[in-house]
């Protein structure tokens, strides 16, 4: 309960700090993954949803990625129900992450989004993270990985139940790697905050990066054309 409170803290605080015109969508995940908010700009809307999280057993971490990429592409037809239910859903995601209507592309070229995976644990049920992670990485969306909890494992109770938790760092790291994405480790709740702080910075220094970088390019292009078309009006040639 505790790590859940932190988390849901450290969420709100990162959404309340993002640009206005960024849309922020949820997606919630135990045995399963499901959209708890849809990507709005309304920052209650999604605050409410982080609010709603519920304690639960089990991790399906790949279910998380499916859910979250076919959120991102809704005309891309993922058959979330095909890819994360069923004991071969592992199988079907690897035959699924390089088939498709979709051309690849190269692994964190896709700049209109990125997936935040925040977790204590590692996968328990579901398709594999790593094949989940290389749908995102040819769709060119890159994964930024939270971990929160110990490596070494821990016992936790809550209202009667009680299981082993032991956070996957190995594979937290890979899904970020294979997406080009980055693995923050948040070992208490003051860690947790510290890392969406540094997540924000990041976020809006490489969207700001591309955008400076077209708009110059653009500009020197543009320039070079009026140069050359005035010098051809005035001197009736290229100077």
């Amino acid at each position: 309960p505790n790590r859940l409170v932190a988390a849901q803290n450290a969420a709100k605080q990162f959404v309340a700090e993002q640009p206005e015109n960024v849309r922020v969508g949820v997606v919630a995940f135990a045995g399963t993954a499901t959209v708890a908010q849809a990507p709005t700009r309304n920052r209650e809307d999604v605050i409410a949803a982080i609010d709603r999280f519920q304690l639960q057993r089990a991790t399906a971490i790949g279910s998380a990625i499916i859910v979250s990429l076919a959120t991102i592409f809704p005309e891309a037809g993922i058959d979330v129900g095909t890819l994360t239910y069923g004991p071969d859903s592992s199988k079907k995601s690897e035959k699924m992450s390089g088939a498709g209507a979709h051309k690849p592309v190269p692994p964190g070229s896709y700049a209109s989004a990125v997936i935040i995976l925040l977790t204590d644990g590692q996968r328990t049920t579901g398709p594999d993270s790593i094949q989940a992670a290389k749908m995102a990485a040819e769709r060119g969306v890159r994964i930024y990985t939270v971990g929160v909890g110990t490596p070494e494992g821990k016992v936790i109770g809550f209202e009667g139940w009680s299981m082993r938790v032991r956070l996957d760092e190995e594979t937290l790291k890979a899904v970020a790697d294979i997406t080009r994405g980055e693995y923050f480790y948040a070992g208490n709740a003051v860690d947790l905050k510290k890392v969406y702080q540094a997540l924000n910075a990041k976020l809006i220094l490489e969207r700001k990066k591309t955008e400076i970088t077209a708009l110059f390019a653009g500009l020197a292009a543009l320039l070079a054309v009026v140069s050359a078309a005035l010098s051809l009006a005035w001197f009736h040639r290229v100077i």
